[in-house]
């Protein structure tokens, strides 16, 4: 894998993992005076937790090719 792909795949689970903690422990986030709905961390962990699926795949398949 090359070094740029693991770390954007790292990077993208670690978000879910903090959008699975903040759905967990009830945080509340405010941005601007705007409170940020528990919703919005659920599309999050599911998108960003697809995205580094289908990174982790798609370089899984790319080696195997090479190979």
């Amino acid at each position: 894998m090359k070094p740029a792909t693991l770390l954007t795949t790292v990077v993208l689970l670690l978000i879910a993992l903090a959008h699975v903690l903040r759905l967990i422990l009830g945080t509340e986030v405010t941005v601007a005076g705007r409170t940020i709905p528990m919703w919005a961390s659920a599309a999050a962990v599911i998108v960003l937790a697809a995205l580094a699926m289908a990174l982790w795949r798609e370089n899984a398949t790319a080696v195997k090719a090479a190979v």
